[in-house]
Order: structure tokens, then sequence, then C-alpha cells
């Protein structure tokens, strides 16, 4: 799942180098912290956050099939 939503947002952003996604393990959940430059916040984001719930969708979906439970957060610094 990491790597896909790394190959994901990399596509969409104008800085790719500067992604970085990392899982962080919390009581049977997976949270995927998602790193992105500033100005490449919004478009990660999206019109109405439809972006964002798209890439959450995407990869929960894809957890489920492996039966387990994981969210997407975009982390700003």
């Amino acid at each position: 799942m990491q790597a896909f939503l790394e190959f994901v947002v990399k596509g969409l952003v104008d800085q790719p180098d500067v992604v970085q996604v990392t899982a962080v393990e919390k009581s049977g959940l997976t949270s995927y912290e998602l790193r992105v430059a500033p100005g490449d916040a919004g478009k990660i984001i999206g019109r109405r956050g439809s972006t964002i719930q798209a890439l959450r969708s995407l990869v929960q979906l894809g957890a489920q099939k492996k039966g387990v439970r994981c969210v997407v957060d975009l982390i700003d610094d």
C-alpha cells in the first residue's frame, strides 16, 4: 500500500522528490502519513477534498482486500 500511495502522489505533484509516505502502526490500524511540498498540498487535497478522498478510498479498498485497516493523513509541516 505504501509504495502504491507514493507512486500515485508523485504523479500528482510538481515536486515528486519531496514526497514522503510513512507507515505508522497503532493498535491494529496502519496510518499512512503523507508529506508533500507546501505548494503541492492543494493538489493532493483537490477541489472540496475530492482528490484526498479518492486516495483514501483506493488505499482503504486495497487494505480491505488484505484484511487490514488503514487511514491516510496529509501532514502539514
